[in-house]
């Protein structure tokens, strides 16, 4: 009886149907056990879209709470300096104006906050600048719905929040960055 070799029993050819199953095996692994990372941002619904030039509204300068953020990330809130942690108090007393100030909003249906950015602005100052924005409106729309609803904005039914949302609306005015050497 002749004896193989053990030259005779290697084999130079590669199983490729194993092969091709154990890629696919490996594709569905990595599939399965990968987490695809979800956008986070800012959660802002826009005006719908148009085509037609945006109607001119003459705005009553007392109803503007204007912040300017420049390129070394300091803000000018109303024509003064201003710090971040100041902006959400300062944003609150103008919307409601409790005092009838003359220099303040005139009701919060017409407060406007206008928010202009220098380009050099840091993503971090703008999110912290937009954060103060928020909360101070989530704080008086949850003040407003304590008052008249005797419970938290958030736990407010659909029909609720609305008339909320209609009494302190937000109205946000961003502007393009721009470099505040240029016009515009």
């Amino acid at each position: 009886m002749a004896r193989k070799s053990a030259r005779d029993r290697m084999s130079n050819e590669i199983n490729a149907g194993a092969m091709a199953d154990i890629a696919f095996l490996l594709l569905i692994f990595f599939l399965v056990t990968t987490t695809i990372m979800e956008d986070k941002g800012i959660l802002v619904r826009l005006p719908p879209w148009s085509d037609e030039e945006p109607e001119i509204v003459d705005l009553n300068q007392r109803n503007v709470f204007s912040i300017l953020v420049n390129a070394q990330n300091q803000l000018l809130v109303r024509g003064e300096p201003a710090r971040v942690g100041d902006l959400k108090e300062r944003a609150m007393e103008f919307i409601m104006n409790p005092n009838d100030d003359p220099t303040l909003s005139e009701s919060p249906q017409r407060a406007v906050i206008s928010l202009k950015n220098d380009r050099g602005t840091s993503y971090r100052t703008y999110i912290e600048v937009y954060n103060e924005i928020m909360a101070a409106y989530n704080s008086l729309r949850d003040d407003a719905s304590r008052a008249r609803f005797g419970t938290a904005y958030d736990n407010l039914e659909l029909e609720q929040r609305r008339v909320i949302r209609e009494e302190i609306p937000m109205i946000i005015s961003e502007a393009e960055p721009t470099d505040f050497g240029e016009e515009g």
